[in-house]
């Protein structure tokens, strides 16, 4: 339909974005009128929204954007599915006696992934483990769940170092070390690291 939201909205499945598409397939085709529907939270204005969203809404596209927008809600249908078993097994791990510890606060400026699960995976993780690995730099519950899952909860098990594999655990310390420099980076230059 040659609009160009992605340039004056970060994430098109956002609130701003959902929210303008949604009223383009509704029938609204007014530039300003779809721009009003911003979230409070977005950096653009109004005006520079509203530039981007004249287009060419031919009904071979809006039939196109309809389709897409249908498997956005099948695949966030079967993602809540999907969240809501892995909610159901981790609610059946045992409780380690150490979790009995007051679960501290999540480090200051550091935020839960996008893609975080609604349950407070943080908690169940802390249960079951009896330790707060989200207190370590670099490491979001997401992370913590795919390292517990991939090595399991008896560090045991590890006497020595292990061959080499290459496995999701792996995969996770390697992003965390990676999120951590990011962030180290960033905040030594002042400005966002590219």
């Amino acid at each position: 339909m040659n609009l160009q939201l992605n340039r004056v909205v970060s994430d098109i499945t956002g609130v701003t974005g959902m929210r303008i598409i949604r009223t383009i397939l509704s029938g609204e085709r007014d530039p300003e009128r779809l721009a009003a529907l911003k979230d409070p939270r977005a950096k653009r204005s109004v005006a520079e929204i509203a530039a981007v969203l004249h287009g060419d809404y031919r009904a071979e596209h809006l039939f196109v954007l309809q389709q897409e927008v249908h498997l956005y809600d099948v695949y966030r249908e079967q993602i809540q599915q999907c969240d809501q078993q892995i909610e159901q097994c981790l609610s059946q791990f045992e409780s380690r006696p150490e979790s009995n510890a007051p679960l501290l606060p999540r480090p200051k400026g550091r935020k839960p992934s996008r893609n975080a699960p609604p349950s407070d995976l943080r908690s169940h993780l802390y249960r079951i483990s009896g330790v707060n690995f989200t207190q370590i730099d670099g490491l979001e519950a997401l992370m913590v769940q795919t390292i517990l899952s991939e090595i399991g909860l008896d560090p045991t098990r590890f006497p020595s170092a292990t061959r080499k594999v290459n496995n999701r655990a792996v995969t996770a310390f390697r992003i965390a070390a990676h999120s951590l420099a990011t962030r180290k980076l960033t905040s030594e230059s002042g400005h966002p690291h590219r």
